[in-house]
This record gives structure tokens, C-alpha cells and sequence, in this order.
């Protein structure tokens, strides 16, 4: 057995090698605060901003064409087709679509808005991703407790999501935040998991299996990859509230060990400062070695530094683990 160290940049370093990075030129009056970012059919590329536009990118004629505005916080496109797209802000699920064919969206549709909203600035939402029966997954941040709740808010109010004595961490006063949803074909928003602080990005994997990060903070010691099962909790304790049948009183005052035991660890740890401060959306390689040797392994952005990492997961004891290293960084990322 041979064993070795490596630097972490050596890795990126032999990668940097193998792949190009190209620098789109933003549109004019929008700089590269990008929600989103997604393929169409035909190949354009479409992207939101947090603005809220909404723009298609031609890859052959280097042109940028607005295709929907007026949005709340764009951080989740799931395209449908060449003309409708599905798309998470802050207030709702929306349809956007171009109905009559001049390549501007005229149909703004409402999918779903089931759950708390209480105009708290941390209050983003991901997703939405879909499963191989047409679920759809979205992912509710928690509350910040750097910031309030309006005195106008939508759903109902539980104090008990909240620590009193702590003005820093996050909270969930409101449904269902802190929680990945799921919305099955019949239009019906069901909790489906709990415990997220700041669920940056969600994605399924080869075989269906549904994947969260989640950023580092109160609760979280890094930031960590979690494979996602109906009914886990994740560690961040606000959310348990939200729990059918809780009767615990304020999830923040349990012991440390009760709650260690409820959590659900996650299957990839980013070291803070190190590999990641906060990951994005996982992205699955599915080009069966088009992209190179990384056929099934997770592709993941990083919003603090300049780079993209790989995750690499095996099963061991009937739960997902693995291991994560820089795959290029720099280079105008």
C-alpha cells in the first residue's frame, strides 16, 4: 500500500489542465449575480439574477434576449421546455411561460405559496428539482436572526421556533422553514424533511437519491452534503416545530444529546475555510464520460472562493458517505 499527502491545490492545479473556463459577457446593466443558471432544449443557456430577470443566452451568437422580469428572488429554475420554465422566489413556486411565441414570458402562474413567509431578509428558497414520478423538491431557508419578522406575515406564528436568549442564530417561526418540501402531482405541499439551516442547492444523483447542502453557522460546525430521506432532521433545531405531532415544547432548550440523536449526520463534510464556506447546488455528471472520468459523482460551486469542488460517494452500512476535493479553481470563477 502506498500512502501520500497532497496540497489541496495540487488537485485543482492537474484539473485546471484538462478544462477551460469561459468568461460570458453579462448583459448590459446586470452584473454576474446569478440565482440561477440552466440549459434549454435547444441548447440556450438561461439564467436569473437576483434583480429578478429572467435571460436566455444564445451560445452560438453571444446574445443575451430578457425572456421574464419583475421576480422576488430568482434562485431555482427547472426547465419544462423551450418556452416554460418553473421557477422559486421568495413569495411562491411560479410558472413562467411564453405562450405566444415572440420568446417573452406572458404567463406568470402561481404553482404553490404553502408555506411561511414573514419578509425576514435569510428567508431564500431553492429548487425546485424533480424526481423520476414528478414530485417536485424545494428547499425553505430558515430565518435569520440577524434580521426580524414584518408585523404583517404569511402563516402561522410559533414562538417556540426561536431561541429568546440568542439574537444570532437562525429561527423558524413560521411553516415550514427550515425544511425541504415536497410536491407531489395532486398540487399538495408536504414537509418532507427537517433540520436545514440555509439549504444552498438540492439535487438528485444517478440513482434518485435527493441531496442538500447546507451552510455553516449556528448549529452546522461545516457546511455539509446531506442525503436527503422523508422524515430525517437534518441538526438545526428551529424547523422541529413544524414536526406533525410535536409536543416537546421549545426544540432549542432539549439536551444536546437528544437532539445528536435525532440528527441525521451528512454524508460529505466541506472543511470550513479549507474546501468550501458555502456550497451550491449539487449537479450530477450524467454524461457517461463525455465530461471525463467523473460519470455519477456531484459537481458543486462554492460562493466564497473561487472554485468548484467533486464529491465522490460510495455506500457503506446502508448509508451514503464520501469524500470532496477541489476540481478547478481560479481561473475567473
Amino acid at each position: 500500500m502506498l500512502l501520500f499527502t497532497c496540497p489541496e491545490r495540487l488537485f485543482s492545479q492537474i484539473t485546471n489542465e484538462s478544462y477551460r473556463v469561459e468568461t460570458i459577457k453579462m448583459p448590459d446593466g446586470l452584473t454576474s449575480e446569478t440565482g440561477a443558471v440552466e440549459f434549454l432544449p435547444d441548447g440556450r443557456l438561461v439564467a436569473s439574477f437576483t434583480r429578478g430577470e429572467v435571460m436566455t443566452y444564445n451560445t452560438l451568437t453571444k446574445e443575451w434576449k430578457l425572456f421574464a422580469e419583475g421576480l422576488h428572488d430568482p434562485l431555482g429554475i427547472l426547465v419544462i421546455s423551450n418556452s416554460e420554465l418553473l421557477i422559486m422566489q421568495r413569495p411562491e413556486l411560479t410558472r413562467v411561460k411564453d405562450t405566444d411565441g415572440d420568446g417573452i414570458a406572458d404567463l406568470y402562474e402561481k404553482v404553490t405559496d404553502d408555506f411561511g413567509l414573514s419578509g425576514n431578509y435569510h428567508e431564500f428558497n431553492y429548487g425546485p428539482v424533480k424526481d423520476k414520478d414528478d414530485n417536485l423538491f424545494i428547499a425553505l431557508n430558515s430565518s435569520s436572526g440577524g434580521g426580524n419578522i414584518r408585523s404583517e406575515v404569511r402563516g402561522q406564528i410559533n414562538p417556540l421556533g426561536r431561541e429568546s436568549g440568542s439574537k444570532g442564530q437562525m429561527f423558524s417561526n413560521l411553516p415550514y422553514r427550515g425544511w425541504m418540501m415536497k410536491l407531489g402531482k395532486d398540487g399538495k405541499l408536504q414537509p418532507f424533511a427537517s433540520g436545514f439551516r440555509s439549504p444552498n442547492g438540492i439535487g438528485f444523483d444517478l440513482e434518485g437519491n435527493l441531496f442538500a447542502t447546507d451552510n455553516q453557522g449556528d448549529w452546522i460546525g461545516t457546511s455539509p452534503l446531506h442525503h436527503v430521506q422523508e422524515g430525517r432532521f437534518y441538526g438545526h433545531p428551529g424547523s422541529l416545530v413544524w414536526q406533525k405531532g410535536w409536543n416537546r415544547g421549545n426544540p432549542f432548550l432539549l439536551p444536546i444529546p437528544v437532539l445528536d440523536s435525532m440528527r441525521t449526520r451528512g454524508a460529505v463534510l466541506f472543511p470550513h475555510g479549507i474546501i468550501a464556506n458555502s456550497p451550491t447546488q449539487p449537479v450530477c455528471d450524467n454524461t457517461s464520460g463525455k465530461f471525463g472520468p467523473f460519470s455519477g459523482q456531484l459537481i458543486i460551486g462554492e460562493m466564497n472562493k473561487e472554485r468548484i469542488v467533486r464529491v465522490m460517494l460510495e455506500r457503506v452500512g446502508g448509508e451514503l458517505q464520501g469524500a470532496c476535493i477541489p476540481f478547478i479553481d481560479g481561473n475567473g470563477l
